[in-house]
């Protein structure tokens, strides 16, 4: 069981290496391996609307973990779903595709990520990219992953557009153009009405005899031949075995589970790994710390309609042409994504990008649709794109099965909760504009008279993730980063990480699209070090001769 490359973890961005490295180097051998089932013929995963079935639950597809107790959320837990299986998270994520604003980019580049700048990722994005618009200086048109415009808009989200005009924001039919201020519709990651995943886009529907997709196996740890990354241990069926690796491992497992395997292998601070009886093959104090997610706000609304999506006698009765229709056609209701619009604004008018994000869904969505509603209704999302509070991620144990201790320090930093604050006022706003408010309804926990206080107690009790952790194995030029700008990971060798858990901040987005794309950059970094390997052996064999 020898291949040249060992990749670890089949989410975004072990799917977009794989796919893009075996092209690019169709001798050498990858083995891509992935804890979770394949998803190709999942129907909960390539049917859109299935989100609002998947991501509620611990299931085969979702790890579906929880944080500590959050002080700040009156010592909630708060819930972490994960994608498991192929695809990752973009298997059961609500498949929005943005960016993030280019200046999160330059703001890498002068942290010493040289070579992450907007000029420098922008073609990596667009090589990515299938959109189904078209190309031009922005987009990308021939890539494997589709993106799409949404084939079903409930009446409710064209409702909350027109409102959030008349709320005087202005209309952007492109988040990842010119500009990124604005409301509307989100593209998608869709192709022809279903889902495409990571999986489906590089991986599902392709022959390469180089690439051995391996299903259902759970890394338990990196090996180590020296400081030298040498292969992978796992474990499928019940049957422990080593995989070797002749040239790199590359970790992709997320911001979760990478540094909790960094920290299984030997490799975080040392005084935690010790305490665990894990052997320190390098001290690196930085490995699960620095977790930034996006902390979000929903108020939810019940109307008298049976227009958004929702459970009633009714609304149950219409599923069925739905699902009829979303079978043949893909079209329809449950080609909804159920985030259909929303849009990227400014708390103030002199910022230079915009630091809070909407999400509209026509559904009661109440804490992540674990708390089911009897009826039908709306839900308005606003998250703080740039949070200044920063968690950590660390061991329960040495076993790389066991769930790690997640503690994202929600809203510890007090200007997060001002902001949030004041998202959620501007959200009140587009609500009580006409468009919106001649349908009425009932607020579930939230009323148009609250005071600040009482809406911060609020924003307590229900916020939580909008799901897009990352920068737990931080990438940089400095000593303390985990891995270096081409994301080798410091102090050993052999060893990359190619996932979200890299970024050094928070993108002002949704994060998969930006994971795809360091996968492509992955990809190029490494198929140019195994060229520039060959061309040394070759130069060291001919100097033998000579």
């Amino acid at each position: 069981m020898q291949y040249d490359y060992i990749i670890v973890g089949a989410g975004s961005g072990g799917c977009s290496l794989a796919g893009r490295l075996a092209d690019t180097c169709p001798d050498a051998t990858i083995a891509l391996i992935e804890a979770g089932p394949h998803t190709e013929r999942n129907l909960f995963v390539n049917m859109p609307v299935g989100v609002a079935a998947v991501v509620p639950k611990k299931l085969k597809t979702n790890y579906g973990y929880e944080t500590t107790p959050q002080p700040a959320l009156t010592g909630r837990r708060g819930y972490q779903p994960r994608g498991r299986g192929y695809g990752g998270s973009s298997a059961i994520n609500a498949m929005i595709y943005t960016r993030g604003h280019p200046l999160d980019y330059d703001e890498w580049a002068q942290l010493g990520c040289d070579g992450w700048a907007w000029a420098d990722v922008l073609p990596y994005f667009r090589r990515a990219e299938g959109n189904q618009r078209g190309a031009d200086a922005w987009h990308g048109a021939d890539g494997p992953l589709t993106v799409s415009d949404l084939r079903y808009r409930n009446p409710f989200s064209q409702r909350f557009v027109q409102a959030a005009l008349e709320a005087g924001h202005r209309p952007n039919a492109d988040f990842n153009g010119a500009d990124q201020e604005g409301i509307g519709f989100y593209q998608v990651t869709q192709r022809d009405g279903r889902r495409c995943s990571v999986a489906r886009a590089y991986i599902y529907g392709r022959e390469r005899p180089n690439l051995h997709t391996l299903a259902d196996a759970t890394v338990l740890r990196v090996v180590f031949d020296g400081k030298r990354a040498s292969g992978v241990e796992i474990v499928r069926g019940g049957r422990t075995e080593t995989l070797e690796a002749r040239a790199e491992v590359v970790l992709a497992a997320g911001a979760f589970n990478t540094p909790q395997l960094l920290m299984c292998s030997g490799i975080g601070p040392a005084a935690h790994l010790q305490s665990f009886g894990v052997p320190v093959i390098h001290d690196a104090p930085q490995v699960g710390q620095n977790l930034i997610d996006h902390i979000d706000f929903t108020i939810n609304k019940r109307v008298a309609s049976i227009e958004p999506t929702g459970f009633s006698i009714r609304g149950i009765a219409r599923m069925l042409p739905q699902f009829v229709s979303f079978m043949r056609h893909g079209t329809g209701m449950l080609s909804s994504n159920v985030a259909e619009a929303g849009g990227f604004l400014k708390s103030r008018p002199t910022l230079e990008r915009p630091d809070l994000q909407l999400h509209f869904c026509a559904a009661l969505v109440d804490d992540h649709n674990r708390h089911m509603h009897w009826g039908h209704g709306y839900s308005l999302h606003v998250c703080v794109l740039r949070p200044h509070s920063r968690g950590t991620v660390t061991l329960a144990s040495g076993d790389a099965r066991e769930a790690p201790v997640i503690d994202p320090r929600f809203l510890s930093d007090s200007r997060d909760m001002d902001l949030l604050l004041e998202g959620a006022q501007i959200a009140r706003r587009i609500l009580d504009a006409p468009s919106l408010a001649v349908r009425g309804g009932k607020e579930l926990y939230t009323h148009p008279g609250q005071s600040h206080a009482e809406l911060r107690e609020t924003i307590a009790a229900h916020a939580d993730t909008i799901y897009h952790p990352v920068a737990t194995c931080r990438m940089g030029s400095d000593a303390a980063s985990v891995v270096d700008p081409q994301l080798r990971v410091r102090g050993v060798t052999g060893l990359r990480i190619v996932d979200a858990s890299v970024m050094p901040t928070l993108i002002g987005g949704n994060t998969n699209a930006p994971t795809v794309m360091i996968g492509e950059r992955a990809a190029e970094f490494i198929a140019t070090a195994r060229r520039a390997g060959a061309v040394a052996r070759a130069g060291a064999a001919a100097g033998a001769v000579a």
